[in-house]
């Protein structure tokens, strides 16, 4: 058995959210990362604009979908590779590579300006890709353990004029400022693909694929017929591949 798949996955809980990506592409939201491993008591969360994926073989795909949703897509490592999608970085905390990224930005602030900016710029680039072997992450508000890399994750981290490169705990708290900045993504960052960059659209049960093929023939019928015919073929439930695994 492999140990990691050629294909890369998102999964969300409900299928409206499924019919949104596959109309639309996805977009990339604001979500807190546990950041306490940096080594800053007043920094435990730090909002990035992304979207996550996760690189496991089919067989590990019930344990992951029971945590974020049985709806998903699994896309080509080619469309992760045009789209400057990359893996996540996983460091121990209390080691030496984890407390560098402290030692970085304490040189980032005795350097001198312009410097000292462009350094603090990189230095959050680098730790949007960077996440704990394990840490929390919040749930419906609520701080939940989680082993990091068994996930083999990668992101989309969005970038251009007027997106935020972070924002601190407090400011993603305040749904004005987060929802505020989540427009900005929306209108300028969405991450796009087409139907020959699927592999697999995935529902929960038998009884959701009449629906979802129903949305791809009815609200994507501008794409060519070819393609609404492959797009269809893509659809499986994890009720089918449960029973073959």
């Amino acid at each position: 058995m492999h140990p990691k798949s050629n294909t890369l996955f998102h999964f969300t809980k409900s299928s409206d959210t499924l019919k949104c990506v596959l109309k639309s592409g996805f977009w990339p939201r604001y979500c807190p990362e546990d950041v306490s491993w940096v080594g800053y008591e007043e920094f435990d969360y730090i909002a990035y604009p992304m979207v996550c994926f996760c690189e496991i073989p089919l067989s590990r795909l019930t344990e992951h979908v029971g945590f974020y949703g049985s709806f998903g897509l699994g896309l080509t490592r080619e469309w992760a590779a045009k789209n400057a999608l990359n893996p996540v970085f996983y460091t121990s905390p209390g080691s030496p590579m984890a407390t560098s990224f402290k030692s970085f930005n304490e040189l980032a602030n005795r350097a001198v300006k312009p410097v000292s900016t462009e350094l603090k710029i990189l230095m959050r680039s680098y730790l949007s890709f960077s996440k704990p072997t394990a840490g929390t992450m919040i749930i419906d508000s609520k701080p939940i353990e989680k082993a990091f890399y068994q996930e083999s994750e990668w992101r989309y981290v969005a970038q251009g004029d007027g997106v935020r490169q972070y924002l601190l705990a407090q400011e993603f708290s305040d749904s004005e400022i987060r929802d505020g900045h989540n427009k900005v993504t929306y209108e300028r960052c969405l991450l796009k693909f087409t139907p020959a960059d699927i592999k697999y659209i995935f529902v929960r049960e038998d009884s959701d694929i009449p629906d979802i093929v129903n949305f791809i023939q009815t609200e994507l019928d501008a794409y060519p017929g070819a393609d609404l015919k492959i797009l269809m073929s893509r659809v499986t439930s994890l009720e089918s591949i449960r029973q073959d695994l």
